[in-house]
């Protein structure tokens, strides 16, 4: 998404009010929504994982864990998606060895959020559907 070197109409400043704050943090999430394929399908599978949950009626334990598990994906895809944005607009169509090694470990953290989020789903699951069946 190309943006232009210099717009004297858009807001470069601190924020005026928590309402102009909100706006922007809302603003980042639709982008997050809409141009990230990955934060896409982390929510689905977030959303898969809560109506299991409902299903599986968790305790209200188990629920702290998993919706920790999911939002700790999605803050980590978060932050992967800002390293990358901040690498491009930085090196630009330009291969650099530490641009790289800066993507592949904010990468990596997603990897690590994901496999900590299927262990507490297994850990939080499996015992809950024991006691459905």
């Amino acid at each position: 998404m190309p943006m232009a070197l210099s717009d004297k109409s858009k807001q470069t400043g601190k924020n005026r009010a928590f309402r102009q704050s909100l706006g922007h943090a809302w603003d980042g999430l639709r982008a997050l929504f809409r141009y990230e394929r990955n934060f896409r399908k982390h929510l689905v599978v977030g959303t898969v994982a809560v109506i299991a949950g409902a299903i599986l009626r968790l305790t209200l334990n188990e629920w702290l864990w998993l919706v920790l598990a999911i939002f700790l994906v999605l803050i980590a895809e978060t932050l992967n998606t800002i390293v990358e944005a901040v690498v491009d607009l930085i090196v630009g169509e330009t291969y650099h060895d530490l641009a790289k090694r800066a993507k592949d470990i904010a990468a990596g953290g997603v990897l690590m959020a994901a496999i900590f989020a299927v262990i507490v789903g297994a850990l939080v699951m499996l015992p809950a559907l024991g006691r459905w069946f």
